[in-house]
């Protein structure tokens, strides 16, 4: 006989010899212990991270890709004052869904927002309007460069190239060409501010130093491009949002 059976045979015996009270309460003990352990590895792996954040300037499409999403319907277009929450269910998954949110795109309350829903965060959803991107490309560049500074945010990120359905719409692949060019310059101009304000380069350089500004090169960060068009080529028709579905449906 082992030595691991001897022991076994010793344990059984000395349960056996116990009084049944005493056994009980022991076995409750042991229940309780285990199912502690359990409940803890459990939510240990679990991702409280659950909301889609959709964020971007005013008038870029975000209310109208919300409403697409969660309720599956057009709606006209206004400028939010508050946020947005509902249930967006995944298209071909009977037990995925994703709670989106849509954070309002003016400049004095969006920072708000962001402060307030970013701990949240399982993704983001960064709306452009593809036919004014060219006029607005500073004020969106400097808008997602703030985010992806954000140290405290560790998630993925999806340009979505809004309103492809208008002719003079620039294609996802023309707007990630044009803004790393601008987050480049952008990063060159917020280094040299940051080091004349306090002497060091310290704070955050996104991408690699020496190198020009890829989204490649974010590291951690992955940020992928997307054409859509929330509106849809019929006005109010069907929108086109396989590229947003798809990649909403592969995060969570």
């Amino acid at each position: 006989m082992t030595t691991i059976d001897s022991y076994i045979q010793t344990l059984k015996v000395e349960v056996a010899k116990q009084d049944p009270v005493i056994l009980g309460i022991a076995i409750a003990v042991l229940v309780v212990l285990v199912t502690i352990v359990l409940f803890k590895l459990i939510t240990r792996g679990r991702n409280t991270k659950q909301a889609i954040l959709l964020v971007g300037l005013c008038d870029s499409g975000k209310t109208l890709l919300f409403s697409r999403l969660v309720h599956g319907k057009y709606v006209s277009s206004y400028t939010s004052i508050k946020e947005n929450s509902g249930i967006y269910d995944v298209i071909g998954s009977r037990n995925k869904i994703a709670e989106v949110v849509d954070i309002p795109g003016n400049d004095r309350q969006r920072a708000q927002f962001w402060e307030r829903y970013k701990s949240q965060a399982r993704g983001v959803i960064f709306i452009i309007d593809s036919t004014t991107f060219q006029k607005e490309i500073k004020e969106v560049a400097e808008y997602l460069y703030t985010l992806l500074s954000d140290k405290t945010v560790n998630t993925q990120f999806l340009i979505a190239c809004n309103k492809q359905d208008i002719t003079m719409a620039k294609s996802s692949k023309v707007i990630h060409q044009q803004l790393e060019k601008e987050m480049n310059t952008l990063r060159v101009t917020r280094a040299a501010a940051l080091s004349s304000t306090d002497g060091s380069s310290s704070g955050v350089f996104l991408c690699k130093r020496n190198k020009d500004f890829e989204f490649a090169h974010l590291g951690k960060l992955k940020v992928d491009f997307a054409d859509c068009s929330a509106k849809g080529s019929g006005g109010e028709g069907d929108p086109e949002l396989n590229m947003v579905e798809e990649w909403i449906g592969a995060l969570v």
